[in-house]
């Protein structure tokens, strides 16, 4: 099993297992609960999903080691988005659903990753890079999000030497001193982390501009009604 599908897996298994009554937990993410962490997966699923049917034509911008954007400003609060994501996680209610949305839109995204071709170039953020390039990136993502959902669960700490192995490795791997957070190591989707404004604006453009090339191509699209979690077949 590649590395993109093996910390996938070992996260969607976490999140599977996490008790509903931890889902309002504090999770790793500051400011966030563990349900809200669950919900910024669904959309991470989405996003791998988005761009690895985003074909680009121009040569790679980035590749694993540069995909991801350092800021060493925290958001100061006031952009909606550092609230959105809380609101979404809210709306589910009861944390089965949410966890059903993530291993649906979870399976698909591991499924896709392993179908696709490694060596063609997907674009994303306003960047190119290599298919097999942008799921690297994405096994650290995964990685400190497994962390982050078991940071502060008791009923997690039978798994947190496996978390600090994995947390050890990876960080050995950049060539960072085992134990100590890297200097400026974006933490992805924790709004105390990240500078989600400019990326978001990024998100907003690029997806405007597959709409219209999509419009243009298939007028008469219609976008795909899914079944609810509770008419879904299991």
């Amino acid at each position: 099993m590649d590395p993109f599908s093996q910390a996938w897996m070992a996260l969607r298994t976490a999140v599977a297992e996490t008790p509903d009554e931890d889902f309002g937990m504090p999770s790793g993410c500051a400011g966030w609960l563990v349900r809200d962490l669950v919900c910024h997966l669904v959309i991470d699923a989405q996003d791998v999903l988005i761009t690895l049917v985003t074909p680009a034509q121009s040569e790679p911008t980035r590749n694993a080691a540069t995909y991801w954007e350092v800021s060493r400003t925290p958001p100061t609060g006031d952009d909606p988005l550092d609230a959105l994501i809380p609101r979404l996680a809210a709306a589910y209610g009861d944390p089965g659903l949410l966890k059903f949305h993530l291993d649906d839109l979870g399976s698909a995204a591991g499924r896709a990753a392993v179908l696709a071709d490694r060596g063609a170039q997907v674009g994303t953020k306003e960047q190119v890079l290599t298919v097999g390039d942008y799921l690297s990136a994405y096994v650290l993502e995964w990685t400190l999000h497994h962390l982050d959902l078991i940071a502060h669960r008791p009923s997690a700490v039978g798994r947190r030497a496996t978390g600090r192995d994995a947390r050890g490795s990876t960080r050995t791997a950049r060539g960072d001193r085992a134990g100590t957070v890297p200097t400026g190591v974006l933490r992805h989707g924790c709004p105390a982390d990240r500078d989600r404004s400019a990326y978001a604006d990024r998100r907003r453009a690029g997806r405007r501009r597959r709409a219209g090339r999509e419009a243009a191509t298939h007028p008469g699209l219609i976008s795909d009604r899914r079944r609810s979690p509770r008419e879904a077949p299991r």
